[in-house]
């Protein structure tokens, strides 16, 4: 029987005027650079579906199974949950082309871009929710792809059983260290598995620490070369790419969180109540518990901004507090 996730102890406070008014619970594993848990709170032992941020492992797979790309870029869209900007539309849709399909193929779900300007735009040309628009239509091209240049079955892409995602559970399981605990299915209709945290923050040191050239090596380069395609102009994983040098990042959903430095280490987050405001802070928190991050603290204080909004008297908002870890500074 799997042993189910026992959830974490209090990781960051939302302060508003000076008064706490919510915690956030959850889970962190630090790794060192040997892989060996230096810091850990909550459980971080249990299986959890770590949901996009299985991404990076699931293009390993598709490149194990026999992904053929024109372009790196592809490698970072089909580990992206894309903002729906128009270069991240233009590069699924070129990674589409490549195989000769078409957004007609795609099984993910319709849906708007995730970005404000974005969404504001195909609104305001009456345009309306599409598959291509979807943030996991570069994984689901990247599928795809795979099956085009495998000669495999298109139509049952997204069956647990078909040859790809049989790859990519493989693939999992050995970047990870661990026999995949459940199979779900995730947001977008693709498979999902569940490991531990411990097993991300793993798997993210994998990516990172592999030999150059490798296939985990390629897809951790090909996201830290292009983070805008990763989570779009705006997104967290972008903009802590692109402050830490070396640094990979993929978030998830229900806020789950992984990052990893090569030579340095990894850390994997799971915040309970699915509260994505508490990544933020709670990641650059434990960032800082790493062994021999070469960061300013005045860097990573910018990145873990996370305001509270009230309102100004005059109709507009004016930051009044803010969501702060206190795991592991400060007091809980």
């Amino acid at each position: 029987m799997t042993q189910l996730y026992q959830g974490g102890e209090v990781l960051a406070e939302v302060v508003r005027s000076g008064f706490v008014e919510s915690r956030h619970h959850g889970s962190v594993v630090v790794l060192g650079p040997d892989g060996d848990v230096v810091a850990s709170v909550g459980d971080v032992d249990s299986p959890v579906f770590p949901r996009s941020a299985n991404k990076p492992m699931q293009t390993v797979g598709a490149l194990n199974c026999g992904l053929d790309v024109s372009d790196p870029a592809d490698l970072a869209i089909g580990s992206a949950s894309h903002r729906g900007e128009p270069f991240h539309i233009a590069r699924v849709s070129a990674l589409l082309e490549h195989a000769e399909l078409t957004a007609q193929h795609l099984r993910c779900p319709s849906a708007f871009p995730t970005d404000d300007e974005a969404r504001h735009a195909v609104l305001a040309a009456g345009g309306t929710a599409t598959r291509l628009q979807m943030n996991c239509s570069g994984k689901h091209a990247a599928m795809l792809s795979t099956c085009v240049s495998a000669g495999l079955p298109l139509d049952s892409y997204l069956d647990p059983e078909h040859e790809l995602q049989q790859s990519n559970r493989a693939a999992v399981e050995e970047l990870t260290g661990e026999k995949v605990a459940a199979v779900g299915v995730d947001g977008c209709g693709a498979p999902l598995y569940a490991f531990s945290l411990t097993g991300l923050a793993r798997a993210f040191s994998r990516l990172v620490d592999a030999p150059e050239g490798s296939r985990p090596r390629r897809v951790a380069d090909a996201m830290r070369a292009r983070p805008d395609l990763v989570s779009g102009t705006h997104g967290f994983d972008t903009k802590i790419m692109e402050a830490i040098p070396g640094l990979l990042a993929k978030s998830g959903a229900e806020a789950v969180q992984a990052v990893a430095i090569p030579g340095v280490g990894a850390i994997a987050v799971k915040v309970d109540d699915g509260g994505q405001r508490a990544c933020r802070p709670v990641t650059l928190s434990a960032l800082r518990t790493l062994p021999g991050i070469d960061v300013d603290d005045a860097v990573l204080d910018g990145l873990a901004s996370s305001p509270v909004k009230g309102g100004n008297g005059t109709g507009g908002t004016k930051t009044v507090g803010e969501v702060r870890a206190v795991w592991p500074k400060g007091d809980a």
